[in-house]
């Protein structure tokens, strides 16, 4: 099935298992052994992520999964607001026949959750990974995507022999549409106060206690500091009625593991069901 987004573009939608109904925002294709694949395990990722969370979560959850940045990745978006983000995410739901259902996303994903959560009474459990729902680094992230923005109109040789989890010194390969609808999103959000934020449904939010990144100029001279408000702000973030998970030793990308994830999803998610 397909849900049509606010721009007319259309989303596949893959619909998994039976249960209460989880929108996640993955890539539903297994792994493979190519390149891509070798190249993403070196920097800590997990090929088939979203494939290895649907098939450990399907005997549990109606699960939802519909790759939504590489959507945006593929058909970049002229005007990715926070609230046409909201519209997708409930067309991705309409599409599924879920009225009511639990989100879970990663990184920015979990940071849209939360501005879906605030719109529209239909999330009934929100987990937010890799992403502080109090402090979150809304001004870091723009200017990191400002710098990407740039840097996609202009780019520079690559650096050579780059080691893999050297962030600043890593060249990407956007174009300057895909990294301006996300510059456009958090220019949007900077003027958006998360210490406002008042929901009424279960929720968890959890990251690595080493998630960190530090950019130097070239980047915008920011330190993108995920761990810091968990560190900092639990006592404000559990008095608001979240419950906080800081997961020991694991950074940006450890944290996001389906080994990490899932049984934080099957733990908790299940039982607020």
């Amino acid at each position: 099935m397909f849900a049509t987004l606010h721009d007319g573009a259309r989303i596949d939608v893959h619909v998994h298992g039976e249960g209460p109904a989880l929108l996640l925002p993955v890539d539903p294709r297994p792994a493979d052994d190519g390149p891509a694949a070798e190249a993403l395990r070196a920097w800590g990722g997990e090929p088939g992520l979203g494939f290895n969370l649907i098939k450990g979560l399907e005997d549990r959850f109606r699960v939802v999964a519909f790759d939504y940045e590489g959507h945006c990745l593929a058909v970049p978006k002229k005007d990715l607001t926070p609230a046409n983000v909201a519209a997708d995410l409930l067309a991705v739901a309409d599409a599924a026949g879920a009225d009511t259902f639990a989100y879970y996303g990663y990184s920015w994903l979990a940071m849209v959750g939360l501005q879906l959560a605030i719109r529209s009474d239909r999330v009934d459990t929100l987990v937010m990974g890799g992403y502080p729902p109090i402090d979150g680094p809304y001004r870091e992230m723009l200017a990191v995507t400002e710098a990407a923005w740039e840097y996609a109109r202009n780019p520079a040789p690559p650096a050579e022999n780059v080691t893999p989890g050297d962030w600043d010194n890593a060249t990407p390969s956007a174009s300057p549409a895909q990294t301006g609808q996300f510059m456009a999103l958090y220019q949007e959000l900077q003027e958006f106060d998360d210490r406002a934020v008042t929901l009424d449904i279960p929720r968890l939010c959890f990251a690595g206690s080493e998630d960190t990144i530090v950019y130097s100029d070239k980047w915008g001279g920011v330190t993108v500091d995920v761990a810091g408000p968990f560190l900092r702000s639990r006592a404000d973030m559990e008095a608001k009625g979240w419950e906080v998970r800081v997961l020991d030793g694991l950074d940006h990308m450890g944290a996001m593991r389906s080994a990490v994830v899932l049984p934080i999803l099957t733990g908790w998610v299940g039982r607020q069901g």
